[in-house]
């Protein structure tokens, strides 16, 4: 189809699934929606599948798309991050005007995103990363959105992005979140704690099961019950979801028992590790659920020690409780765990607060390090608004949300989420029993990195002094790397391998 009188006010182009539904959603909208892909094919059957939902203006060649798009032309870019992601843009560049918007959607690495941006700047281009989050139903049904690029950008790109996003309480979950990348790292970010809350429900999911005893259908209403309270999320929803599910191919035993315990990442939770040490900001938490996915992968290392490294003496439990010996995976109904049964009650309320503490601290690592970043690249990016904007459509999606939110409302300068009254509060009153799982999942010998690693940083905030004074001091001795006192100015150097003196370098 030839489109003589250019008519659409915003291209799509990749329609694998996330592109097929974000074209779907706009189209959805109102908004008359140019849609392209590398293959016809798959042009074609969006146009003939869901042409009933709005307006579609096929092109077949990039020369087609780019004619059919209103000037100025706002282009969505929705293919694989990387070299591809280039290559379309190599393409379109060429055929776009000065004052053109090009936008690309998928997963990039913020890095690449600032590389892109400037380059197209010097053509009069102007090109927007844009994170965009809560898989493909999100892209069709309302996504959470994080835009970033020039002003000019957002201003006729950030309407559009308002009208597809979902709404939670009358506010759209979209906004500029800043310049260049800003938008692609603040996704990134997300996908970090994404990491982290994935992993610590794993983790209150393993001990739960070990612990107790109960089967995966037992757990689910454990979980179902914790989303009706502090813990309530998109991620604590699913939980109890998949715990529920058979698998289709042998009745009555748990889906989860027969999925590989090997999870897979696709990079995003790596990028974050990596560009929170380029920035010096802790994310252990997140760190620790890259490496745990890293791990679980390591079969040929996990085989080889299966057997052969012995774990905690295996002492059997309390009677009544079955009998089921420390580390066995219980699992059938009626069967025991390491903890008592008349206890189940309190270990699974000292769980659910360990969750509930560590999770907080995920959030505030990666709200820290969202800060760190606006602060390196001079983004400006307001913490509160990007709370606001997760509390919908994305992965991360949760009740606490709000008061993340609310912190920021308050003090847009605050620290660390930690100290802010009411986390403060919630995770004080949650320690002991944080404390409590983290010594008992160490005794079990149950690996529960996430609750460890989280309580950990938050004893490090804490204590007014830490063990890194030895660590200086070691760095002194061995490469003169100098320290600075508590009780006066400047910085010295102990003459080590002389008379012991001490000398001010600074």
């Amino acid at each position: 189809m030839t489109n003589e009188t250019p008519t659409a006010q915003i291209g799509v182009t990749g329609l694998a699934t996330m592109g097929r539904n974000l074209a779907r959603n706009i189209a959805r909208h109102g908004y008359v929606t140019a849609v392209h892909n590398r293959s016809d094919a798959k042009t074609k059957a969006l146009v003939e599948e869901f042409g009933h939902e709005g307006t579609f203006v096929p092109g077949y060649s990039a020369e087609e798309f780019v004619a059919s798009l209103t000037s100025p032309r706002t282009i969505i870019i929705m293919v694989k991050a990387g070299a591809p992601t280039d290559a379309v843009i190599d393409e379109l560049a060429p055929l776009l005007s000065e004052g053109d918007i090009l936008v690309d959607g998928g997963n990039a690495h913020f890095a690449d995103t600032r590389r892109r941006e400037a380059a197209l700047r010097e053509r009069g281009i102007h090109f927007a990363g844009v994170g965009v989050s809560g898989g493909e139903e999100g892209a069709l049904l309302g996504p959470s959105i994080m835009p970033g690029g020039s002003e000019h950008a957002y201003a006729k790109l950030g309407p559009i992005l308002a009208d597809i996003a979902v709404d939670v309480d009358g506010t759209p979950c979209s906004t500029h979140v800043g310049p260049d990348g800003a938008g692609h790292f603040v996704k990134m970010v997300h996908n970090g704690i994404e990491y982290a809350d994935m992993q610590l429900i794993a983790e209150a999911y393993d001990l739960l099961r070990h612990g107790l005893g109960r089967t995966p259908a037992q757990l689910a209403e454990v979980f179902e019950s914790w989303n009706s309270g502090d813990l309530e999320s998109f991620l604590i929803e699913i939980t109890a979801r998949v715990l529920r599910q058979d698998d289709p191919t042998t009745p009555g035993r748990p889906l989860v028992d027969v999925i590989v315990d090997e999870a897979e990442q696709k990079g995003t939770g790596r990028w974050t590790v990596q560009t929170a040490l380029d920035l010096g900001t802790p994310v252990s938490g997140i760190a620790e659920a890259v490496f745990a996915r890293a791990l679980s992968g390591s079969s040929a290392q996990r085989k080889a020690a299966q057997g052969v490294l012995p774990g905690p003496a295996e002492v059997p439990a309390d009677a009544e409780a079955g009998g089921a010996r420390v580390g066995e995976p219980g699992g059938e109904e009626g069967a025991g765990g390491f903890v008592d049964a008349a206890d189940a009650e309190s270990f699974i309320d000292d769980v659910r607060a360990a969750l509930y503490a560590s999770k907080v601290v995920a959030y505030a690592q990666g709200f820290d390090m969202i800060r760190a970043g606006s602060t390196e690249y001079g983004w400006g990016i307001d913490p509160g608004a990007m709370a606001t904007i997760w509390r919908g459509g994305c992965i991360i999606r949760a009740r606490f949300l709000d008061r993340i939110r609310e912190a920021y409302e308050k003090q847009p300068d605050l620290p660390s989420l930690l100290v802010d009254p009411y986390f403060a509060d919630a995770v004080a009153r949650g320690q002991e029993a944080w404390r409590r799982v983290v010594v008992q999942s160490v005794t079990a010998g149950i690996p529960a990195p996430g609750f460890s690693s989280s309580l950990a940083y938050y004893d490090g905030l804490r204590r007014e002094r830490s063990s890194a004074a030895l660590v200086q001091g070691q760095r002194d001795l061995f490469g003169a790397h100098t320290y600075r006192r508590v009780d006066r100015p400047g910085s010295f150097h102990v003459e080590w391998g002389g008379d012991l003196s001490e000398s001010q370098t600074a």
